[in-house]
């Protein structure tokens, strides 16, 4: 790819953007919060002697992964100001009151106008940019003014364009790493086929620290345990219409157990749709305003907010997690293996390999249809023993996996990449 065809890139994704505004929320939210990017940036942005660290996340499971190395960096370091963007609203509007970050703004477009003005403004002391997304003017930029720019669990397979013929404005972008910290064996094989050696560590995936982090100072939710009461409970998290669709038959014939579903999208429209699938369901919002006993009397849960999945699943005895029979594939599968529960999941997720280690290691199940996980979720919920033996393993990898954002800090302390530490 030329530079010229990125540029067609970047104007066909804004007024696709633009296009896409009229209907979808998302886009809507993505225009509404770089209208006047500059202007917030200017006025929010102050120097007051302190050295900057800029984390860039593509969404929420980006910053999720970087979360664990920015706290590790701010604990103890009143000396560093950490300027936190997203690319996506998926991203910025749930973490825009984040305190862990001294200023969160969404990331301007790339273009080199964009990328000159906003490192010219917030002049960081080191980049961390999570697992991937990559902007050519922004990454060129930063390598062309010595700013030290760290890889965060990144991940690379043979379809991206760095490894194609056509691929060498990508390679470009990747010049300006000066550390790549890779989550495994098979993304550094294929950096060094760049001859980018040198500087590539395995460090494992943060992600592994950050549900250890959640697990370890947990917070009980007084509603779900009324909800759940002493009966069994599957949770289905970050769910889609072909996961729900997989489970409607499998509620109906239980209702014995206690459901709960929080769906991918919760917007008013999609969360309509579920209350539609499931007779009878319960809104957590319901729950929360206290008005549960009018609120029905099923065995399903749908949550109807966004924050409080990843305690969720301490509730379960089973967790499903969805996205495994879309194209993107699954969702976050550690948050429900951390807390020692046999996690059940789609047919896709041969991207993703800390589901295919659970898979490996006997703490996940992925099935193929409507019967296979009536099957599981019988065998699994009639045979304790069976589940036990595999949501330990299911803890049991992730402890084991634990480790990545030590040696990311390690590295940078023993680099002096941020010399005040």
């Amino acid at each position: 790819m030329s530079k010229l065809l990125y540029s067609l890139f970047l104007f066909l994704y804004k007024t696709g953007i633009r296009v896409s505004s009229i209907k979808n929320t998302k886009a809507r939210l993505w225009l509404k919060g770089r209208q006047h990017i500059f202007k917030e940036i200017d006025e929010k942005l102050q120097k007051d002697g302190r050295q900057r660290l800029w984390m860039h996340c593509a969404s929420l499971g980006e910053f999720e992964q970087g979360r664990p190395v920015l706290e590790a960096l701010k604990t103890g370091n009143d000396n560093l100001q950490i300027i936190l963007t997203f690319f996506s609203p998926s991203g910025y509007e749930v973490m825009k009151n984040y305190k862990g970050a001294d200023h969160i703004f969404y990331l301007p477009m790339d273009s080199a106008a964009n990328a000159e003005r906003f490192i010219n403004v917030v002049e960081p002391s080191l980049v961390l940019w999570v697992k991937y997304e990559y902007w050519y003017y922004y990454l060129t930029l930063l390598k062309k003014k010595n700013i030290p720019v760290i890889l965060v669990s990144g991940i690379f397979r043979s379809s991206q364009p760095f490894f194609k013929w056509y691929g060498k404005l990508w390679r470009k972008m990747l010049e300006g790493f000066t550390v790549f910290f890779v989550q495994n064996e098979d993304s550094k094989k294929l950096l060094a086929t760049l001859k980018i050696t040198d500087n590539v560590f395995i460090s494992g995936d943060t992600r592994f620290d950050r549900v250890i982090a959640i697990a370890e100072k947990f917070e009980p939710i007084p509603a779900i345990e009324k909800f759940c009461a002493a009966n069994k409970v599957i949770v289905a998290g970050s769910t889609w219409e072909d996961d729900e669709a997989e489970m409607i038959h499998y509620v109906r014939q239980h209702p014995e157990i206690k459901f709960i579903i929080a769906p991918h999208e919760i917007d008013e429209e999609n969360i309509a749709e579920v209350q539609k699938e499931f007779s009878g369901s319960t809104l957590f919002s319901a729950i929360a305003t206290g008005e549960y006993r009018q609120a029905g009397t099923g065995n399903v849960l749908i949550i109807d907010n966004v924050g409080m999945l990843s305690r969720l699943y301490k509730y379960a005895d089973v967790a499903y997690i969805g996205g495994g029979f879309g194209s993107d594939g699954i969702h976050n599968v550690l948050e429900a293996a951390v807390y020692g529960k046999p996690v059940v999941f789609g047919p896709v997720y041969a991207k993703y390999a800390e589901a295919i280690g659970l898979v490996e290691n006997d703490g996940a199940i992925s099935i193929t249809n409507a019967l296979e996980l009536e099957k599981v979720l019988d065998e699994l919920l009639g045979n304790d023993k069976e589940k036990e033996r595999r949501g330990t393993a299911a803890k049991g990898f992730v402890y084991m996996s634990a480790g990545a954002t030590k040696k990311i800090i390690d590295h940078i302390q023993e680099k002096r990449l941020l010399t005040n530490r």
